[in-house]
């Protein structure tokens, strides 16, 4: 059994560099350097996590090895896009971030954070939305496995780049 436990503020800095290396590795081609660094700078700071794990309506959760070193984390809270049109925001609820480590992948760590999530989302919200990118097929097929549907477009600013991300959703 995989377990999943409750990020604390001794956890943000470790959960800002495991974000930020996460995302260049996977993502971190596609942009220019200075455009990838302006993001960088203000997306995940240790300060921006902290004040998330002290808010009530954020929850960040986390998966470590044996050593303590963070394999995966799921954040969830306020939704910060624009919904498409037609879509309830009232009673909803947002998947942030859904990282695993490449070495735990595969493994069970992101099976484990989702339904955490999911949980955590279902005390809260009758809805709970995600972004991802258009072009992580992976990731699609992941949430669609959970019953995540997509619903609509949202435009992902990453300094002057503007990716296209999809809007999923699962009605709780």
């Amino acid at each position: 059994m995989i377990a999943v436990e409750t990020a604390t503020l001794a956890d943000a800095e470790a959960l800002s560099a495991f974000a930020e290396a996460s995302f260049v590795d996977t993502f971190g081609h596609i942009y220019d350097p200075a455009d990838l660094s302006a993001f960088l700078a203000e997306w995940n700071p240790p300060d921006r996590i902290a004040a998330q794990i002290a808010d009530p309506d954020w929850t960040i959760a986390l998966v470590r090895d044996a050593e303590g070193t963070i394999l995966g984390f799921v954040k969830l809270g306020p939704i910060d896009f624009a919904l498409p049109p037609g879509q309830p925001h009232d009673g909803a609820t947002e998947l942030h971030q859904l990282y695993v480590g490449e070495a735990a992948k595969g493994t069970g760590v992101a099976a484990a954070l989702i339904l955490w999530g999911i949980a955590w989302a279902r005390e809260r919200a009758s809805i709970l939305y995600l972004s991802v990118f258009s072009e992580n097929h992976r990731a699609q097929a992941f949430y669609r496995r959970y019953g995540f549907v997509d619903v609509g477009r949202n435009a992902f600013r990453v300094g002057n780049h503007i990716d296209e991300d999809r809007i999923w959703r699962l009605d709780l």
